[in-house]
């Protein structure tokens, strides 16, 4: 961090995020109140990247033995596709989405490891909290990814997009691609189609119709976010888009040869950095 800027994890996990934009009146009242008192006049993008890295880093340095944030961390996003468009907003729930991911440890094969680190003392106080906290919005708006992007999210999106390169000091920062919610939806939509037809058996046929679910159940005015974070420092400019949709493009055609020589390439892209989650 330098200057509010976060310039890249040497020793953290590269975190990269999909996130769904949605218009004020997506929210109650009350949840709106919530996402209101968590907004700073002067911030933008990047100011809440560095309150969210500092948040992270402050609740694995506690001297407790509870990891998991407070109501006091949420950090709301705003994005506004131009002058007198409406603004739209994409609370991170970074409450909520912890909730989800220990109920999901603490039911797996992980469980005892996770009782050490969560113990169920602490749990059940965190559990108890957020009963007396308005959630920000009925569904988690965010989804995020460490060392690498599924190749489902690639779906979404094309290289004329609407898109942001957030550069800092000679390093690229982030880099943000925009698309209307409706369109991702439709997009992913066609892909699911193809893909139930010509390969139902792989793996990204079931990844994709579970994340095109999850768009299609927000409103249709909103904005669907695919944030490099950091990871973009070592694969901008990204051709990793225009590959997915080669490869399936080839997939659809019949042409076997075409779909593994794109598969191929994002592979040898992508397979360093995901090495990197295991290295010393």
């Amino acid at each position: 961090m330098r200057n509010g800027l976060y310039l890249g994890g040497v020793q953290l996990p590269f975190v990269s995020s999909l996130r769904v934009y949605l218009p004020r009146d997506s929210y109650t009242p009350e949840q709106f109140r919530y996402l209101r008192a968590r907004l700073d006049d002067d911030q933008n993008s990047v100011t809440v990247d560095a309150q969210e890295l500092a948040d992270s880093l402050g609740r694995v340095s506690r001297s407790t033995a509870n990891p998991l944030p407070t109501p006091a961390v949420d950090r709301v996003r705003v994005f506004q596709a131009g002058e007198g468009a409406p603004l739209l907003y994409a609370p991170n729930q970074v409450v909520a989405r912890s909730i989800s991911a220990t109920t999901e440890l603490l039911s797996g094969p992980m469980a005892p490891l996770a009782r050490l680190v969560v113990p169920d003392s602490e749990w059940d106080l965190h559990l108890e909290r957020m009963e007396t906290s308005p959630v920000p919005g009925d569904m988690l708006q965010t989804r995020t990814s460490t060392w690498g992007i599924p190749f489902s999210w690639f779906t979404l999106v094309y290289a004329n997009d609407r898109m942001e390169v957030v550069e800092a000091n000679g390093r690229v920062l982030t880099v943000r691609i925009q698309v209307p919610l409706p369109l991702a939806v439709e997009r992913s939509g066609r892909t699911l189609k193809m893909l139930a037809e010509m390969a139902p058996d792989l793996d990204l046929f079931e990844e994709l119709d579970e994340l095109h679910g999850w768009l299609d159940a927000f409103s249709d005015d909103g904005m669907v976010e695919l944030d490099y974070g950091p990871v973009a420092n070592r694969v901008h400019p990204d051709e990793s888009p225009a590959d997915v949709h080669a490869g399936l493009q080839c997939l659809a055609d019949g042409d076997l040869t075409g779909a593994a020589a794109a598969y191929r390439r994002l592979a040898r892209r992508w397979m360093p950095i995901r090495q990197l989650a295991r290295a010393n």
